[in-house]
């Protein structure tokens, strides 16, 4: 995709603050001195069995790109791609959990488009607000930095593991626990802070859209393995063999310019690699102000957040060390 947009034609507006260039979370456009919109749409197909909880999920990634740019959202249309034959029931129960999760993050859901489609498939486009001189993108990210993750990795693995019937209910309700809860209060807190960078972890997985902000910022990041937030079950899945495909694509993606110490744990390794539905956000936060956003995160009620990493002049690379 990265190619085909490179043959499209440059867009010549001042306004389009961030467009699709250095594979942004979303589009910024200025509409007066005070007043930006952040422009955003994703969807997908079924993660989990659930319809409610699948609407919860969606609507929460699709929101996710609004937050990861520092803005707040106003605004949400569905997305819906639903076969006629199946019962109106399980739509309505998809919406419901849309519905539910964007009246959570303060928006307003305004309708939105369906077609028939053999395949189920559901997101929103969604509309944010941000001041047009505080929005973030993943391109300042600066050498002194300190790197943060803000949800535990390895919701992919555990969907992998569900489908093959190898996750018990608690550990399926853990991972939609991580997947459906909102990175507001994270968003929050880094504009407190006055981060320097951030960006949403997911089909990429961490070391992927770690490497886009590195590309991005012409910076070198270091990722912590071990200090790498994970659920605890993913491993022992990974440990097992069960790897998404999504994962091996992401590995061929990183592997000519991540470079990953021989003392990483190879296990581990994968679930920086895995491909995540709405997760964290990886926000690059100035040294003195990183005790700050680590105590703001726990205020309010993110306890799963950790220091992963910190930002050096460099080439731009990741670097993996244990």
């Amino acid at each position: 995709m990265a190619e085909i947009l490179k043959s499209l034609p440059p867009i010549e507006d001042p306004n389009l603050l961030v467009g699709f260039e250095a594979s942004s979370d979303a589009a910024v456009y200025r509409l007066n001195e005070n007043t930006a919109l952040i422009v955003t749409l994703d969807f997908f197909t079924p993660i989990v069995d659930d319809p409610f909880w699948f609407g919860q999920i969606a609507a929460a990634n699709s929101l996710s790109d609004v937050y990861a740019m520092g803005g707040k959202p106003l605004l949400a249309l569905n997305i819906v791609c639903f076969p006629k034959k199946e019962a109106p029931e399980l739509l309505k129960e998809i919406l419901r959990g849309g519905a539910e999760k964007v009246r959570e993050a303060g928006a307003v859901l305004a309708g939105g488009h369906s077609v028939d489609d053999p395949e189920i498939k559901y997101g929103l486009a969604v509309v944010g607000l941000v001041h047009p001189k505080r929005f973030l993108t993943n391109a300042g990210a600066r050498p002194g930095d300190v790197l943060f993750l803000t949800k535990p990795l390895g919701t992919g693995v555990i969907a992998t593991a569900v489908k093959g019937g190898l996750a018990d209910k608690n550990v399926e309700k853990r991972a939609i626990n991580v997947m459906a809860s909102l990175n507001r209060a994270a968003a929050e807190t880094m504009l407190e802070v006055g981060a320097h960078a951030a960006t949403d972890i997911t089909g990429f997985g961490l070391l992927g859209h770690a490497l886009e902000m590195a590309q991005a910022s012409q910076a070198r990041l270091v990722i912590y393995a071990s200090s790498v937030p994970i659920l605890r079950e993913a491993l022992e899945f990974v440990k097992m063999g069960i790897i998404p495909e999504g994962d091996y694509e992401n590995i061929r993606f990183c592997e000519k310019v991540v470079e990953i110490s021989p003392q990483v744990d190879k296990n581990l390794l994968l679930l920086l690699y895995d491909a995540q539905t709405s997760g964290g956000l990886l926000v690059s936060v100035p040294q003195k102000k990183a005790s700050h956003f680590y105590e703001g995160l726990l205020k309010r009620g993110v306890f799963e957040a950790a220091r992963i990493g910190r930002v050096e002049a460099g080439p731009p690379k990741v670097v993996v060390t244990p």
